[in-house]
């Protein structure tokens, strides 16, 4: 019952990393990353699709990235769906290719985007607190109904802790690295 506890603790920690993780490669640098266009969906012959189920998407080079649709009638919806995915990309065709280029951050843009990524982390962290509180609480549960001892439930709450200011250690990590990421010209 104590294992299940840790168990599920740690499973929705991880999720909160995860989540923190795929939120933070959605936050645009200066250089150019396929990942930027997940999200776009591309009107395909009347039903909305994501653009990579359109599109072979690859890096052209650090700024550049390169959009091909798999067939070419394709190609000005896949680029009007790019320009309106308030992306800030300005996309340019070249025969059956379309070309991504990645525009300069301004400092001022850097340091907004700086903001939102630490908010993002707070907000992970926020998960995590709240995933050790339900551990805790859950813990509490067991000693009232006794069906643990204190010693145990004490042991378990330093474990459930341990795991938790590893989690904050990883996301500070995170943030630490894009932040260095955002501020590189």
């Amino acid at each position: 019952m104590l294992n299940e506890i840790k168990k599920n603790a740690e499973q929705k920690m991880h999720k909160s990393i995860e989540a923190l993780k795929s939120d933070l490669s959605k936050v645009r640098t200066g250089r150019a990353h396929t990942g930027l266009l997940d999200h776009v969906m591309v009107d395909y012959y009347g039903s909305m699709v994501a653009i990579n189920q359109v599109a072979n998407i690859t890096l052209g080079d650090a700024r550049t990235i390169q959009v091909q649709p798999y067939e070419k009638n394709m190609i000005s919806k896949v680029e009007k769906a790019i320009r309106d995915a308030d992306l800030g990309l300005n996309p340019a065709t070249n025969g059956d290719l379309i070309r991504v280029p990645m525009p300069m951050l301004t400092e001022e843009r850097r340091r907004d985007l700086i903001k939102v990524v630490r908010s993002e982390a707070e907000n992970a962290k926020v998960a995590v607190r709240n995933v050790r509180r339900d551990a805790n609480d859950a813990l509490k549960k067991l000693i009232k109904d006794k069906e643990i001892s204190e010693d145990d439930e004490r042991r378990m709450q330093d474990e459930i802790q341990k795991l938790t200011d590893k989690n904050v250690v990883e996301i500070e990590k995170l943030l630490q690295v894009k932040e260095s990421d955002l501020m590189a010209v």
